[in-house]
């Protein structure tokens, strides 16, 4: 794998956790969110104009055409998986950002990820 393609395959990753993070943080600002006939329309209104919402939908449609470049370089066998290099990032941000547990099985699930990813990487 190029390093070029290895850079288009990380700002995938690294948009899709963002968008990740981003929802994660327009949830927090509505709170629970319980949808249901009655408050359906003020909900998706609430959605529609939250910023973190709609900076998470346009993270997600930028790694998308990412994803798709990076897709007709790399076999989707080598690239698929290095999608959970996101999984890292987003672990560890959202211990950063929002107080949320990291665990030694985390940490130790995370360093299997890595592992993973440098012997993907290699092959």
């Amino acid at each position: 794998m190029t390093l070029a393609s290895f850079a288009l395959i990380l700002t995938g990753v690294l948009l899709n956790a963002a968008a990740q993070l981003l929802l994660k943080a327009g949830t927090n600002a509505l709170g629970v969110i319980t949808p249901t006939v009655s408050n359906a329309l003020p909900l998706a209104g609430s959605i529609a104009t939250n910023p973190h919402f709609l900076g998470g939908f346009a993270c997600y449609g930028v790694s998308v055409l990412v994803w798709i470049l990076a897709l007709s370089r790399v076999p989707v066998s080598i690239a698929y998986p290095m999608l959970s290099i996101g999984y890292v990032v987003n672990a560890l941000a959202a211990g950063y950002l929002f107080g949320e547990a990291l665990t030694g099985g985390r940490w130790l699930g995370m360093g299997f990820i890595i592992a993973g990813i440098v012997l993907l990487a290699r092959s």
